[in-house]
């Protein structure tokens, strides 16, 4: 993918710049966050590094365990990854899966929090925003790959794909739903909606709140965007991304509920 070369040898892919841009965003707008909570800003920049490394790696192995079926028939199994660990670790022309990303992330961030010694569900809320933002920005990196594009369309708004891009069964087709772009417009509004949230209801929300409200809306977007998405991942006959995004929205969706639910009151 093109990007900013010195010479022949591409030092960074404008895959891997919107990638990291949405990641120092995000930072950003936690710190902000953090700051009008009353919290240290600067524990946010400590615990970027921690995040980014354990989402990459979270992103990439979620990738090399649900490998799209178009890989599947190149013969870019889960087995050929593990049999190839440098093709396992290049990941500057994409190959990263969002679930994954928010598994190690969310991860990185428990782990940073205890050694801290500060609250975990605090500090999930004031990442939830953040993260909203951080994947609407990034999500343009899968428009410079020419990736993550839906069904054929001749819709106004349809971006064109070119041939070497386009999947197997639609090569005649050249048009697309812009998949990425959809995404990428329903985190914007997460990302505003769950910032409005946490100022709106402060006295309402229960810390770890926002979190839990991120890992409803944005599975529901993602189960929705599935329907419409070529190429997806299938584990044991089933899309393991639409699966996993269910699962994740009504589990989410169960604590949210239990932890507001009020208790029954005895009768005298």
């Amino acid at each position: 993918m093109p990007g900013i070369k010195i010479g022949d040898f591409t030092l960074f892919t404008w895959y891997g710049l919107i990638l990291m841009g949405g990641a120092v965003f995000a930072a950003w707008l936690a710190s902000r966050e953090a700051k009008r909570r009353g919290y240290n800003p600067e524990l946010v920049w400590d615990a970027l590094i921690w995040i980014l490394v354990a989402g990459i790696v979270g992103a990439r192995l979620w990738h090399i365990f649900t490998p799209s079926p178009s890989l599947q028939a190149q013969g870019i199994t889960t087995y050929y990854y593990l049999t190839h660990p440098l093709d396992a670790i290049w990941t500057r022309n994409g190959g990263l899966g969002i679930p994954g990303a928010v598994i190690g992330g969310a991860l990185a961030l428990y782990f940073f929090t205890r050694k801290r010694g500060i609250s975990f569900a605090v500090w999930a809320d004031i990442a939830a925003p953040a993260l909203a933002l951080g994947q609407a920005i990034g999500r343009w990196g899968n428009y410079v790959n020419q990736e993550l594009y839906g069904a054929p369309t001749d819709l106004p708004w349809a971006i064109t794909i070119e041939p070497r891009f386009r999947l197997p069964g639609f090569e005649n087709n050249a048009t697309f739903h812009p998949l990425f772009l959809y995404e990428s417009l329903w985190n914007l509004a997460n990302f505003v909606f769950l910032l409005w949230l946490g100022r709106r209801y402060p006295e309402k929300l229960k810390d770890g709140d926002l979190f839990l409200i991120y890992l409803i809306t944005y599975p529901v977007a993602r189960f929705l965007l599935e329907f419409i998405r070529l190429d997806s991942a299938q584990v044991a006959g089933l899309n393991a991304n639409q699966t996993a995004m269910a699962v994740v929205a009504v589990l989410a969706l169960l604590v949210l509920i239990l932890r507001h639910r009020k208790p029954a009151q005895s009768v005298a």
